[in-house]
């Protein structure tokens, strides 16, 4: 019996997905060719064409998939804090330390600003400067922080962590890199937390 067509476009938009992604996050972006993930998925240039333009929105469908995933798991570790303010650091370090995953760093922080270009541009950027912003305005108006434009920090937050991630991602040694950043990134929310908090 043959898949209802809906089916079949889901089921062909995750299979070259899947395979852009493995060649993103092996060979890299420059070095992935459309006839291989094609062939891996068991598809054409055309059905990749279809569904995402070109190579280029492959990667833009790869990095939005890689984000959400990001984000379900920055909101656990958040979940897990003992307290609102503890959530909120555990949350924005924890998106710095994932650049020394190799497939996010190579995805995410290596070959998606250089395709893409600044990752503050990208649709994914919105949201996670209103959660930031949210979760500043919230901590605000409990007097766990300073008083603060709660849309200024998180931009500023926003830029500081991809920043960061990026450091990372390029550095010759990420993990050193990484401790350094995180460090300093620690330091810069402490900054923000009022003398009573």
């Amino acid at each position: 019996m043959r898949k209802p067509r809906t089916e079949m476009i889901v089921e062909t938009r995750a299979k070259l997905l899947a395979a852009g992604r493995k060649a993103f996050g092996s060979v890299g972006y420059a070095d992935a060719s459309m006839d291989d993930f094609t062939a891996a998925a068991g598809l054409t240039r055309g059905a990749l064409y279809h569904h995402f333009g070109d190579k280029k929105g492959l990667l833009q469908a790869v990095i939005s998939e890689i984000d959400a995933e990001m984000t379900a798991r920055l909101c656990a570790i958040s979940s897990r804090a003992p307290s609102r303010w503890q959530a909120f650091v555990d949350e924005n370090v924890g998106y710095v330390e994932m650049a020394l995953e190799p497939e996010i760093q190579r995805i995410m922080f290596r070959d998606g600003p250089a395709v893409l270009g600044d990752p503050s541009g990208w649709p994914s950027a919105n949201g996670c400067i209103a959660t930031v912003t949210q979760s500043l305005r919230v901590l605000r108006d409990e007097g766990i922080i300073v008083e603060i434009d709660p849309e200024a920090g998180g931009r500023l937050i926003n830029a500081a962590s991809s920043s960061a991630a990026q450091w990372i991602a390029n550095s010759d040694d990420p993990e050193a890199t990484s401790k350094r950043a995180v460090e300093a990134f620690r330091t810069f929310l402490e900054g923000l937390r009022t003398e009573k908090a």
